[in-house]
């Protein structure tokens, strides 16, 4: 029998606590359209195109729920040229590139998160 709950993450939440600046520095670090609606006052729904959904949520925030290691990465193709554009954006970098594979930043709400080499 199969269970019914299926093998799959759908969405992930991250806290913040300014929706509306939120919503512009990840669109921008992600080259995303930053125009969206704001649902409910406190949820941006990130336009991605593949793979599991990100949510900003202003509601949960609080410095309890900020990510203390990265919940999940962020996928590129070349290590490098992310790390330098990270780095360029005047983003708090908590790691070097490690074993040419990732690396850890923070957002401007204390969240770590990660990119990694897919």
């Amino acid at each position: 029998m199969n269970p019914p709950i299926l093998n799959q993450i759908g969405t992930v939440f991250i806290p913040v606590s300014n929706i509306e600046e939120a919503r512009k520095w990840y669109c921008d670090i992600l080259g995303l359209n930053a125009e969206g609606e704001i649902l409910f006052g406190h949820l941006f729904i990130l336009p991605t195109t593949n793979g599991t959904g990100i949510v900003l949520d202003s509601k949960i925030y609080s410095e309890a729920n900020i990510f203390k290691t990265p919940a999940f990465h962020f996928n590129t193709n070349n290590i490098e040229e992310a790390y330098e554009f990270i780095k360029g954006k005047n983003v708090e970098l908590t790691t070097e590139i490690e074993n040419n594979h990732w690396f850890n930043f923070k957002d401007p709400y204390g969240n770590q998160l990660m990119v990694c080499k897919c």
